[in-house]
């Protein structure tokens, strides 16, 4: 019984921390990890500073997904971020919604 408790147990925990882990997957297949990193600046801004920038934003997946696919300038300073073309639509979307998760 104890066995299977905690068979369980790690599956709960396995299924909670996926979409995490799916979504850092997606972001390094999109090479959106050559220049972000979920907590510290690297060409640029952190996620977890992204995140607490549009807090309370209920616009901000599309303006993110849009940023994503069309690139931006000036917002988080002089270097722009590059148009990421090959990102679709829902990708776009995915990458904005869990970046607004990271703290």
């Amino acid at each position: 019984m104890h066995k299977q408790l905690l068979m369980l147990a790690t599956l709960v925990v396995s299924m909670v921390s996926m979409p995490a882990w799916a979504d850092l997957a997606l972001a390094t297949a999109k090479n959106c990890m050559a220049c972000h990193a979920p907590d510290k600046k690297l060409v640029g801004p952190a996620y977890k500073d992204v995140a607490a920038k549009y807090i309370g934003d209920k616009t901000a997946v599309e303006k993110l997904a849009t940023k994503i696919q069309k690139g931006g300038a000036g917002v988080w300073g002089p270097v722009p971020m590059p148009a990421n073309t090959q990102v679709s639509d829902a990708d776009a979307k995915k990458l904005a919604a869990w970046v607004l998760t990271i703290k």
